[in-house]
């Protein structure tokens, strides 16, 4: 059965400007912009003003389940950016080793992690981050690294292929648990503190 109209809104932040153009969006922030292209998805997407606040509407009419489904995905990747634009994103990594100490070396000003010593292997095993994306050493905690952006996609992307380099191969991973794991997601800029 297909429902006539569904909608879901979005307030937009005072500090934060969203542009909608043919499904478009784009997002200016603090922290820079965003720009994501939602035209796959067949929904209404319009600015409208909401007791004087500027607000992102998502309409559906006359939707079948998957198409209804559209509305919380588009306001999902919206807010999404907009917490990028402002708050960032931040991907805690712990190196995880029983004998062979993992070694790191963070080169182009964070942009290149290679990774050596990985179960007393000789291979350098090297991950370049995505656009956006830089990774850094934790310095209060031994053996953790940081990878930050404003682009969520982007970040966790980037923390995958780090864990994605590292896996064991060709032994029983119950006994051989060395890799690097995410360990922790948040923010890098948190109003709280």
């Amino acid at each position: 059965m297909r429902q006539i109209y569904n909608t879901r809104e979005l307030a937009i932040p005072d500090d934060v400007e969203v542009d909608i153009k043919s499904k478009v969006v784009t997002v200016k922030g603090p922290r820079g912009t965003l720009t994501r292209d939602l035209s796959h998805l067949q929904v209404d997407l319009y600015k409208t003003e909401v007791d004087g606040k500027s607000t992102i509407k998502v309409d559906v009419w006359y939707g079948t389940s998957k198409r209804l489904a559209g509305t919380r995905t588009v306001v999902s990747h919206i807010s999404n950016m907009i917490l990028g634009v402002t708050r960032g994103y931040k991907y805690s990594m712990r190196l995880v080793y029983a004998h062979f100490p993992i070694n790191i070396t963070i080169e182009d000003a964070g942009k290149v992690i290679e990774i050596r010593n990985f179960l007393g292997e000789r291979r350098v095993r090297t991950v370049n981050m995505l656009e956006g994306v830089t990774i850094n050493k934790d310095k209060s905690v031994k053996d953790q690294l940081l990878i930050e952006g404003n682009d969520i996609e982007l970040v966790s992307r980037s923390a995958a292929h780090v864990h994605q380099s590292c896996l064991v191969r060709a032994k029983d991973i119950r006994k051989f648990l060395d890799g690097i794991y995410v360990n922790g997601k948040g923010h890098i800029y948190n109003p709280e503190d």
